[in-house]
């Protein structure tokens, strides 16, 4: 049996300019500050990361950053349910076309790999419908950095499908270089997708196993990894 944890942002759907500002907000509620947010990448951090690096930027002590970080989950969530708007956001290319065939196959196995906390992920996908594919994940509130994320995607891949996991059975699949760093940290492969904000060559520098253009691209690479 074959695992496939999948990144959310840039992989499966983009969310468009709309998530900064609420973002921004949030930190402002909570903290006093946004910080400079427009000067940062959120591009494969975990949301709690994020947090701290802008919050300790702008003077906050890493103590109080983690002691409110409960209150601005809530505050950047509340907000997120309320204004994410679907027209404003796009699924990318064989998005669910994809999932559709992969989740119709008793071999294998589909799961979320996020730096979103995971009512944020769960939002975000239900805008396309897409929460019916995945029954678990590792997101967020699981690790402050994106490589403590896989041993706990894979325990609860374990609990789902009643086996262990070895990690040449398992395959993520995200955007950024923090994907391709927490997949060889683990010595997992990595299909890297161009469709976020990394171009293809930085993602190839980075080790990726594989890099295409964009999932309806890689129809070789899940036909190798998950032979039918």
């Amino acid at each position: 049996m074959k695992l496939i944890l999948f990144d959310v942002d840039g992989t499966l759907l983009s969310c468009g300019p709309q998530v900064r500002p609420l973002f921004a907000e949030a930190l402002g509620e909570v903290y006093g500050r946004a910080g400079d947010l427009d000067g940062y990448s959120f591009s494969g951090k975990t949301d709690p990361r994020i947090v701290l690096d802008l919050m300790t930027a702008a003077g906050v002590t890493e103590a109080e950053v983690r002691s409110a970080l409960p209150r601005m989950q809530e505050a950047y969530l509340r907000r997120l349910e309320r204004r994410l708007r679907r027209d404003a956001m796009v699924l990318l290319p064989g998005v669910v076309e994809l999932l559709e065939r992969l989740a119709a196959r008793r071999d294998v196995a589909l799961g979320l790999l996020t730096g979103n906390w995971q009512r944020g992920a769960r939002i975000k996908l239900s805008r396309f419908d897409l929460n019916r594919f995945f029954r678990f994940g590792a997101f967020g509130e699981d690790g402050v950095q994106r490589h403590e994320l896989p041993p706990v995607a894979l325990r609860r891949a374990a609990a789902e499908a009643g086996r262990e996991f070895a990690a040449a059975d398992v395959l993520i699949v995200g955007d950024s270089t923090e994907d391709v760093a927490c997949a060889r940290a683990h010595g997992v492969p990595c299909l890297a997708v161009a469709t976020g904000w990394t171009p293809a060559e930085r993602l190839r520098g980075a080790g990726a196993r594989w890099v295409v253009a964009d999932l309806p691209s890689a129809e070789r690479v899940f036909a190798a990894f998950a032979p039918a």
